[in-house]
């Protein structure tokens, strides 16, 4: 089983960026991981994902153009970089793997598997 641990929440205010990292027991040549949030009594919500090989990415509508994945596979690491923060964003972020990655597809939590702990993140002036 893939063992994952997210890093780098904070406290940030809007406008500014984090960098979420997910580090991985094993190599992840071979893996599709997925970043999702959750907001206390909400649903949880893919928000990116790559796949296997960095061959495709995919974001939520509500992140598209703000938030970048990338991946670093000698680091066994993937990291989420968010910019132009906004209250909106804040949740616990999580980091999965994932069945696939396409572009344009619902990112579902429903088929992740391997959760890290997450690592909160808080948008506020």
């Amino acid at each position: 089983q893939l063992q994952l641990v997210e890093s780098g929440g904070g406290l940030v205010q809007p406008g500014e960026s984090l960098r979420l990292s997910c580090v991985a027991d094993e190599y992840l040549y071979h893996y599709h991981i997925g970043w999702f949030r959750q907001v206390p009594g909400k649903e949880l919500e893919g928000v990116s994902c790559i796949s296997s090989g960095t061959i495709s990415t995919n974001y939520a509508d509500s992140v598209k153009g703000r938030f970048a994945i990338s991946k670093d596979d000698a680091a066994k690491s993937v990291y989420l970089h968010m910019n132009s923060l906004k209250p909106e964003d804040t949740a616990v972020y999580y980091c999965a793997s994932v069945p696939e990655c396409i572009r344009g597809n619902r990112i579902d939590y429903r088929t992740a598997m391997d959760w890290g702990q997450g690592t909160q993140v808080t948008v506020s002036a």
